[in-house]
């Protein structure tokens, strides 16, 4: 399995794309697209990316009622996204609502992601939401729960994605976010790793946002990242 670098959008307009995309590497085929550019402006903001060949991840993490999640996704489908984000832990009933919608959209909707704990999140903020026991025993609990409701992937820290790989098999997709080149500035994440060590974890998708956006060289930067994914595969 060769792990696939996602690129992070987190931008306020679609206007910034092309000077971000057009000179990255043409080997990143799927860019991610969060909430603050899709609340902005809508399907209309895939349309830059979807014009230059390349594949969307759309991370909206929905978390509703099961006909309200499932509306979403076949809305989703429609604009031809290629993976999709949902919450884990919105329950069984929501995710297997979400994953029939999936489904029934044939071939070309989209893949599901089940996000497990945020990357944001560490120890002491699960304490304070109630959640008992240890952060990966809780993003375990959650990864099994998805990937038996029919979710096709899941979202996590690369430091629980050796975990899911060795207990979930090779079949989910594992996308870890919190990725940081070795020495860069962890940011607001709380649970981070390298992209060697995602690789060897088992991720079968990595996703970098700024570390390669506000680097002094982000296609340099890309490429690096690039290179020690093929190192470490």
């Amino acid at each position: 399995m060769k792990t696939e670098l996602i690129v992070a959008l987190d931008i306020p307009t679609s206007t910034e794309i092309p000077p971000i995309v057009d000179p990255l590497p043409d080997e990143i085929s799927l860019y991610k697209v969060g909430l603050e550019l899709f609340v902005s402006e809508g399907p209309c903001a895939l349309e830059p990316l979807q014009n230059r060949g390349k594949s969307v991840f759309l991370d909206l993490k929905l978390h509703d009622i099961p006909r309200t999640v499932a509306r979403a996704v076949k809305s989703a489908g429609k604009h031809g996204v290629k993976l999709l984000t949902v919450h884990a832990c919105g329950g069984s009933d929501m995710l297997k609502a979400a994953a029939e919608a999936a489904a029934n959209l044939g071939p070309d909707g989209p893949q599901l992601l089940a996000v497990t704990v945020l990357t944001s999140l560490g120890q002491a903020d699960m304490d304070q939401l109630g959640v008992a026991g240890p952060v990966a025993d809780q993003a375990m609990a959650l990864a099994e729960l998805a990937v038996s409701s029919g979710i096709h992937g899941l979202v996590c820290s690369a430091l629980e994605a050796e975990r899911f790989r060795t207990a979930l098999g090779p079949e989910p997709l594992i996308v870890t976010p919190g990725i940081r080149p070795a020495g860069g500035d962890v940011g607001d994440q709380k649970r981070v790793a390298t992209p060697e060590m995602a690789v060897k974890a088992g991720a079968s998708h990595i996703v970098v946002g700024r570390p390669i956006l506000q680097a002094d060289d982000p296609p340099q930067t890309a490429r690096g990242i690039l290179d020690e994914i093929r190192t470490a595969t």
